[in-house]
């Protein structure tokens, strides 16, 4: 009978499959390492793409808040202009107010009456004069709430006072002054 030894043959194969072992795991390794740097490389290329999105949105965010602030500086600016353009239509509209009130003032004045002081606070004139009968000062309120310049009188006092020697009744009235019809305004503003 003949004895063949299977050891060596054993030790070869056992070799061997160590060798295709080691070199699948240094194989599965290196494909290991090559898709985590793959992996790594792409999710490198989505943080650097999303941060040149993210420095883009930055700077755009930039202009648009130099914008906003010029629009709110803009905006400041017109708010300025037109409150300026308001007051100046307000004094140009009032201009010829005082004109107007001396001018109706002469118009609304019965015979004897006389003012010694006109004064306009705002919207309210204030009178003081003199008359010769208490009855005088009725008309004078009448006439002016009849104007379309004058409204609301309202006598404040009135009393009896001597003058040059004569009995005469000082009295202080109170008024407020409107602006006319539109129609009115249209036709003062045309004689301007």
């Amino acid at each position: 009978m003949i004895r063949i030894n299977l050891l060596p043959h054993r030790e070869e194969k056992r070799k061997a499959r160590r060798q295709q072992f080691f070199v699948l795991t240094g194989l599965v390794a290196v494909l290991a390492g090559l898709i985590v740097f793959l992996g790594y490389s792409i999710i490198a290329g989505y943080i650097s793409t999303q941060d040149e999105r993210n420095e883009f949105l930055k700077k755009e965010i930039a202009v648009l808040d130099k914008q906003i602030a010029e629009i709110k500086r803009l905006r400041e600016q017109t708010q300025s202009l037109l409150s300026r353009k308001q007051i100046i239509e307000s004094l140009q509209a009032d201009r010829a107010e005082a004109v107007y009130l001396l001018n109706e003032m002469v118009k609304q004045m019965p015979e004897g009456v006389y003012l010694k002081m006109l004064k306009q606070d705002g919207r309210r004139i204030q009178m003081v004069g003199y008359t010769q009968s208490n009855a005088r000062v009725s008309t004078l309120m009448r006439n002016l709430e009849a104007s379309p310049w004058l409204e609301a009188p309202q006598l404040q006092e009135i009393k009896a006072v001597t003058l040059d020697k004569r009995r005469v009744s000082e009295f202080s009235l109170t008024a407020m002054l409107t602006r006319p019809p539109v129609a009115g305004e249209q036709g003062g503003g045309a004689k301007q």
